[in-house]
């Protein structure tokens, strides 16, 4: 119990459910079947929504570069690496900084939670200032700072507050499927809001006025990120509801099925783990690492694409018709 990680993904995803949840409840007798004309009237339907979502930005902003971070220790805890046990300073005696060491996320995540409650391993490790491989892992620079070794936690209590952002644009983009009743209709609401939501994002990012940021969960980033979900989303839309593809994405629609299953044995790494426990000679010489290297990255001679297109196949894929085995033989793993 001492040092037991309080937060986690699917924490994330439960607190930010609840929030919107609650708020869908409670906006309930204000909701009517027809929507009235005029094309921000959705928007005013839900007006007590995205006056909360408001809420929420205004609060996230004014802690993250509000916050004053004074200095801090950490004792490194993770059993692996070579500094086990050694405890380091790191300087901040700053305000307002959005870099890994000193950021009101981490120092909140500190106060509240306990460096031992966090995540242990180094959730920096890709950074430029931490590995020459960066933004792949590798080790670290001999001249990395202090702090590539920290733990961090990247589903933290600010970020993850910041994250109920993007759940109400998620409902809202069901909002739309509810009372919008044309193919049309739906589709330039979304593609429309989509662009809105990237653009303002990547003004954000390249202006430098709010990076991207996953760890941090910056604004930027749930613009850009539900942007992008509003385009890939409203491009499915059209793909099997309008064109009637639908046997091209059953796979997603069975992986949505037993999504449970296919998270902790696919996105924990559970399967690959015990397929990487079985090897010949070396702890490279493994199944998955040989096709890797020989099928996908040695093939197209680019650690990039190879990756991505492993993803897509013996990721997605793969898992895909998993599920569907699963679905056939009407197995499925709830809750």
């Amino acid at each position: 119990m001492k040092k037991i990680r309080w937060c986690g993904i699917l924490q994330r995803i439960a607190f930010a459910y609840l929030v919107v949840a609650l708020m869908e409840i409670f906006t309930k007798k204000k909701q009517t079947r027809e929507l009235p004309p005029g094309w921000l009237s959705i928007y005013k339907l839900y007006s007590s929504q995205w006056l909360m979502g408001a809420c929420i930005l205004v609060i996230y902003l004014a802690v993250i570069y509000g916050t004053y971070v004074p200095h801090w220790q950490f004792t490194v805890n993770d059993r692996d690496s070579p500094d086990y046990g050694k405890v380091f300073t790191v300087e901040c005696a700053v305000r307002g900084k959005l870099d890994p060491p000193c950021n009101a996320v981490g120092f909140i995540d500190r106060e509240i939670l306990g460096i031992n409650h966090m995540y242990q391993h180094p959730a920096w490790k890709r950074s430029e200032a931490c590995t020459e491989n960066s933004p792949y892992e590798g080790p670290f620079r001999t001249s990395a700072p202090s702090w590539c070794k920290a733990p961090f936690e990247p589903e933290g209590i600010l970020s993850s507050i910041s994250a109920v952002l993007s759940t109400i644009v998620g409902v809202h983009f069901g909002h739309v499927l509810v009372y919008m009743r044309g193919h049309a209709a739906r589709l330039k609401h979304w593609i429309v809001m989509g662009f809105a939501l990237l653009i303002l994002g990547l003004v954000l990012h390249f202006t430098h006025a709010i990076p991207l940021n996953k760890q941090l969960y910056t604004f930027s980033y749930v613009c850009v990120t539900s942007g992008a979900a509003a385009l890939v989303f409203s491009s499915i839309y059209a793909l099997v509801d309008i064109w009637g593809w639908k046997c091209v994405f059953q796979p997603l629609a069975w992986i949505g099925m037993n999504a449970m299953l296919v998270y902790v044995m696919a996105a924990e790494g559970i399967f690959a783990g015990f397929i990487n426990g079985w090897y010949y000679n070396d702890p490279h010489n493994t199944l998955i690492y040989w096709i890797q290297k020989h099928i996908f990255i040695g093939v197209w001679h680019s650690q990039r694409v190879g990756i991505l297109l492993y993803v897509i196949f013996a990721e997605i894929l793969f898992w895909g018709v998993v599920a569907g085995i699963f679905h056939r033989l009407e197995i499925y793993w709830k809750l």
